[in-house]
């Protein structure tokens, strides 16, 4: 038999494939928003180059010329200095609390030894726990002497001599080494959680109503909210899971530090795991299809990992950026697990970060008990 291509079919088959793209307007939106949500995110958000990250200056000598350093390092429009001086309490429990990227510490003494050209210290402590966002802070450093000299004059002149009048002395804690891993492996964590959960349960419903299972659900005497409940309750067993071999595999393999508690982390992880999954929960109530539900996670998960502060530096995204991070649980939940690891935070450290994934998941919860449908209408 003789095989003969057809224009005319081959032209209506696309033609049906285009009617039946028009009719699945949620596939048809993900094709032109996913690429519009990159090209903004990765256009406008993503800054490899933060600038204005807070920082807090602890002075036991509170002269001109110290408010002169301050403003030599605020000139460089790489740290934005929060009102007040702070005590060194406050100022540690700041930087413990991702509340502040920089301290300043001025010693006493300080304007006395600087006018004797005693060449007196001044002592940067920069919070490493993302290297990315302090290097380039930190590399206007060693060009400040130079800034100032060219402020000083009159009975300050010799400050422009070539060995330089201040010496400044950079820490940096909780990452000494600035090692990457101690950045990217403890963030895997609430990736991989929030890509795993939202994925499986964006599922769940969607594919009890393809295998048409759906109505045997319907027809029991079941209340949404146990329905939901019913449904995430294993999936969370399975992200503990799954926070053990990462955590394992975190400090046997990449060698990351564990200065705080394991406990604490694991009842940290409960909200955010149980946020996952009533998003995805969520986006099974409004698809049709398991393809529907994937699309969604998706949907989800590629702002989550590019406004989280996972891969680029969370203060180097516009502030209308920011704001958006902040409603998304995984930008909450990086800092609770890079403090509980690597800076031995505690439960009162954490504790608004925590507050805000509950709330999320209150709120998603809410919303998906009210679209859960007894009826298939």
């Amino acid at each position: 038999m003789k095989f003969h291509f057809s224009w005319q079919r081959f032209f209506a088959i696309i033609s049906k494939e285009f009617i039946q793209m028009r009719r699945d307007r949620l596939t048809f939106a993900m094709i032109i928003g996913i690429p519009l949500m990159q090209l903004i995110l990765f256009g406008y958000a993503i800054n490899y180059d933060p600038k204005n990250l807070p920082a807090v200056v602890v002075a036991a000598d509170q002269s001109y010329l110290t408010r002169d350093v301050i403003k030599a390092l605020q000139n460089s429009e790489y740290f934005a200095f929060l009102p007040e001086f702070k005590s060194q309490q406050q100022a540690d429990q700041m930087l413990a609390r991702n509340q502040a990227q920089f301290i300043i510490y001025f010693p006493q003494n300080f304007s006395e030894k600087l006018i004797r050209n005693q060449n007196p210290q001044v002592l940067i402590e920069a919070d490493a726990t993302d290297p990315a966002a302090t290097s380039f802070a930190l590399s206007v450093i060693p060009n400040l002497n130079a800034t100032l000299a060219k402020e000083y004059n009159g009975s300050l002149a010799f400050l422009k001599q070539d060995k330089p009048p201040i010496n400044f002395v950079v820490q940096t804690k909780y990452n000494p080494e600035r090692i990457t891993q101690y950045n990217i492996v403890p963030g895997l964590l609430g990736v991989v959680l929030t890509m795993t959960m939202v994925i499986i349960t964006a599922m769940a419903i969607a594919r009890e109503r393809e295998r048409g299972t759906m109505e045997g659900l319907l027809a029991m005497p079941i209340r949404p909210l146990e329905v939901m409940l019913g449904k995430v309750i294993p999936y969370i067993i399975v992200g503990y899971i799954q926070v053990s071999l990462i955590l394992l595999a975190a400090h046997f393999l990449f060698y990351i530090p564990v200065e705080g508690s394991l406990g604490l982390l694991y009842l940290a992880c409960l909200p955010f795991i149980a946020a996952n999954l009533t998003v995805g929960l969520l986006f099974s109530t409004l698809a049709k299809s398991q393809l529907q539900a994937m699309q969604m996670a998706f949907f989800f998960f590629l702002p989550s990992i590019l406004l989280s502060g996972f891969l680029f530096p969370f203060r180097g995204m516009p502030v209308w950026a920011q704001y958006i991070g902040n409603l998304l649980p995984l930008s909450h939940f990086l800092p609770i697990v890079r403090g509980i690891l690597l800076k031995g935070n505690t439960l009162a450290d954490i504790l608004p970060n925590i507050i805000a994934i509950i709330v999320f998941f209150l709120v998603v919860l809410f919303i998906g008990i009210k679209r859960y449908r007894q009826t298939l209408d």
